[in-house]
């Protein structure tokens, strides 16, 4: 038994009977079991109680042990002078502060079932894909829940892009394109493509999008890579850079990329070289996205997205590959750009002026498909429904923040498996 999970059971009323009697027999009723505190001072704030034909109003304590309460050091803290209740797993002490103001001990080790506490059990030692994998059933997911994890992700979101958006002087474009970049990086590049935009002004940026060529040599040159140029167009990016470098007085930050770990479709060069042509095709690129009505009007502005032409036969400077084709967008890598990089900051952008967008962000999210990954496939394993990106993303997000750090006592799923059947 731990504090926490007895916190939980409180909370939420999970005992076998409600004819409580304390430590000495004497009844006690629970009127109102009080609001859970997570600062300091009591466990329960504002409880009621009957108690010897008087109602009782004020904080209740919960420990594992009686004794616990002088172990903590409660004895004499003046938080503690409205306590009505001492609520114990095990009564191993009376606590004289509590006897002689007449303050009730409750033992509720007989109230709890002993299944809810192998159910924990098993989910604090699991080592498995999540903690309650082997009791776990996609029926007991309760009705929305999938509604309220995304908004709950976005709302985590949207603190990272406030904190950003602070950074750049509330520039909603730089963050923009900070995001995006990140999303073109995937997994293996996310962090460093995010870093090389923020090394960019994007007031720079602004100035050469008009100039494909310039913007290119601006992004391949912040990696370092235009040091040695090793054929006729890498050689026109380099002189480029150098007027740049000049004209703008930049400092190349040599960000590198990985290459590790890639398809050649999905190279750092090819997906900067696609970053310039978004950016240049698009030079009012964040009023097409914030404005967009559905998923298929943001598509349309990445539909014609492709590498420059050099890159139809290369997949890095000065080697040429028998692989030739245009380097477009697939479907799957514009879905996951509208997922993690503009929806989140159409959200945030409009939430405290658009009373609708709530709405529209979820079925925006509903008409994108859900993202393929091991996470996901191991959702499925599990008879979970995961049938579009509102799906995928809230049980990702609740992957991440409830599942891997173990937190079953928060968790919504937990409560319904933890509950009596």
């Amino acid at each position: 038994m731990k504090e926490k999970l007895l916190q939980y059971l409180w909370n939420f009323k999970i005992f076998n009977s409600f004819d409580f009697t304390d430590v000495a027999g004497k009844p006690v009723e629970i009127i109102d079991f009080g609001k859970w505190n997570f600062d300091s001072g009591p466990d329960f704030l504002f409880g009621k109680i009957k108690f010897q034909g008087v109602t009782l109003v004020g904080h209740i304590e919960l420990h594992i042990r009686s004794s616990d309460y002088i172990f903590h050091r409660h004895t004499g803290n003046p938080e503690f002078e409205n306590l009505i209740l001492h609520v114990v797993y095990f009564h191993d002490a009376d606590i004289p502060e509590l006897v002689s103001r007449n303050i009730p001990t409750l033992e509720l080790k007989n109230y709890i079932d002993e299944t809810v506490l192998d159910k924990y059990a098993s989910l604090e030692n699991a080592k498995v894909f999540i903690p309650c994998e082997e009791i776990f059933n996609a029926k007991k997911i309760p009705f929305q829940f999938e509604e309220e994890t995304l908004l709950k992700k976005l709302d985590h979101k949207s603190l990272e892009i406030e904190i950003a958006l602070a950074k750049n002087k509330n520039n909603y474009e730089a963050v923009l394109f900070q995001n995006i970049a990140y999303a073109f990086g995937l997994k293996v590049n996310a962090q460093i493509f995010r870093q090389l935009a923020e090394n960019i002004d994007f007031a720079v940026l602004n100035k050469v999008r008009q100039n494909l060529t310039q913007l290119e040599a601006l992004f391949f040159g912040m990696c370092g890579w235009l040091q040695s140029p090793d054929d006729e167009q890498t050689t026109i990016w380099k002189r480029e850079l150098d007027f740049l470098v000049i004209k703008y007085q930049l400092k190349t930050s040599g960000v590198i990329p990985k290459f590790s770990k890639l398809r050649p479709p999905s190279f750092p060069t090819v997906r900067l070289a696609q970053l310039a042509s978004l950016y240049h095709l698009n030079q009012n690129l964040f009023s097409k996205v914030m404005t967009a009505k559905s998923v298929g009007d943001i598509v349309k502005v990445f539909r014609n997205v492709v590498a420059s032409p050099y890159w139809n036969d290369h997949f890095n400077f000065g080697k040429v590959s028998t692989t030739v084709g245009e380097k477009i967008l697939t479907d799957d890598f514009i879905s996951l750009i509208i997922i993690n990089a503009i929806l989140p900051l159409k959200y945030t952008y409009q939430k405290n002026s658009n009373e609708n967008i709530t709405d529209e962000i979820i079925a925006m999210y509903r008409s994108l498909p859900a993202e393929k990954n091991t996470v996901i496939e191991n959702w499925k394993a599990l008879k979970t429904p995961i049938r579009d990106a509102l799906d995928s993303q809230a049980f990702l997000f609740h992957f991440q923040h409830y599942c891997q750090p173990k937190r079953c006592l928060e968790c919504a799923i937990g409560f319904q498996l933890l509950k009596h059947n």
